[in-house]
């Protein structure tokens, strides 16, 4: 159950954030500006936002197979119909709906591993599904490539058409959903919401996305325009940082099922983040020797800690819950990671790399203090209608 989940939300992650990758033949084939295809690339993540929620209310009431298949299915005719088109506002268009339809697996996944895990052994189950995003995209990274030279942008849409259909299969015909327990006839479990503990790691977790995409987006930039190193040995640098911070995940999710919280580890961690950030700040504008390792330790850390707040809003919300809380979680860490690297990139411009860091260090500290501790956390009500 849990390699289909990593499957069915990595299928996503193909398409969702692997059309980067299609930048330079969008342009060539379709005569757009970078900004216009830029627009066609950020398509999929948009319709995202639109319907993560209402797939996880979809995941709630009628089950996680059902959700996961039936997203995936949508999201393997919009990218057929979009590997066909020519006009870019179609194309455009086609690939909004396939990620609205996609974004099914962000959810109902998270699900799959509350249902099929014990406490004792979810942290690290979440953590082999959060890596489903770095997954996907070396996927993405290693086919695009080669299906842009022979099929050209069409090609590419095709190929990730068909891994989002085998996936709609094997999801379809072997995703068995979890048991609910804890709910007689009658019942219904109440709204988590009631507890302040929720929207505390809800907030936490947008404040953690600053330092994440602070380091992730300008990582790159700031090692060849400040430090001068090629762009090859730069980008090598990141991926491999991106697959180490995948490996933090499943670190602190061993961390949290060994300490038998979810938010203890995430306000110890998000402590961590900051100094990292800071210490890295410091660096930067002292222009030492060292501020290139700093970065890609504050890179590393920003990523460790996301398993732990998916786990924590799942066990917050509940059973009958769980697919909403995390639409939520995923529409609300979206909403920042979209706005942070414009946000960041105009005080890059105006203050410097130094003064960018320092703010995504006191966010992170700040998200600490956001964090609820242990003791404050209590399990969702169940009660009877009226």
């Amino acid at each position: 159950m849990l390699s289909l989940g990593v499957a069915a939300q990595g299928s996503g992650c193909v398409f969702m954030y692997g059309l980067p990758f299609l930048l330079p033949a969008l342009q060539a084939e379709y005569g757009l500006s970078l900004a216009q295809a830029g627009v066609i690339v950020g398509a999929p993540s948009a319709g995202m936002l639109v319907t993560l929620i209402a797939w996880g209310w979809v995941a709630d009431r009628y089950g996680e197979r059902i959700a996961m298949a039936g997203g995936l299915a949508l999201a393997t005719a919009f990218l057929g119909l979009a590997a066909w088109t020519t006009s870019p506002v179609a194309l455009a268009a086609l690939l909004g709906l396939a990620g609205a339809a996609g974004a099914s697996a962000n959810a109902a996944s998270g699900r799959v591993v509350l249902g099929w895990f014990p406490r004792e052994r979810r942290g690290v189950a979440m953590g082999w599904r959060q890596t489903a995003q770095p997954l996907g995209v070396a996927v993405a990274g290693a086919l695009t490539p080669p299906a842009v030279h022979v099929g050209g942008v069409r090609g590419a849409l095709l190929v990730m058409a068909v891994i989002c259909l085998l996936t709609t299969v094997c999801v379809a015909l072997m995703v068995v959903d979890p048991p609910r327990p804890g709910g007689a006839a009658g019942e219904r479990s109440a709204s988590p919401y009631g507890d302040p503990a929720l929207w505390r790691v809800h907030g936490a977790s947008m404040l953690l996305v600053v330092p994440q995409f602070a380091t992730a987006a300008f990582a790159l930039t700031y090692l060849v325009a400040e430090r001068h190193w090629t762009t090859g040995a730069a980008g090598a640098v990141v991926a491999v940082a991106q697959f180490a911070g995948a490996g933090g995940r499943l670190l602190c999710g061993r961390w949290s099922d060994r300490a038998g919280s979810r938010v203890g580890p995430m306000r110890r961690l998000a402590l961590v983040n900051g100094a990292a950030a800071l210490c890295l700040a410091a660096a930067v504008q002292a222009g030492g020797s060292f501020a290139p390792a700093l970065l890609i330790a504050a890179l590393v850390i920003a990523m460790s800690g996301n398993g732990l707040a998916f786990t924590a809003v799942s066990e917050l919300a509940g059973q009958a819950w769980a697919g909403r809380a995390m639409g939520a979680q995923n529409t609300a860490q979206n909403l920042v990671a979209a706005a942070t690297p414009p946000a960041l990139g105009a005080l890059i411009t105006h203050a410097g790399y130094g003064t960018a860091f320092a703010l995504a260090g006191v966010l992170a500290l700040a998200a600490s203090a956001t964090t609820p501790a242990p003791g404050d956390v209590r399990r969702p009500a169940v009660r009877r209608p009226a």
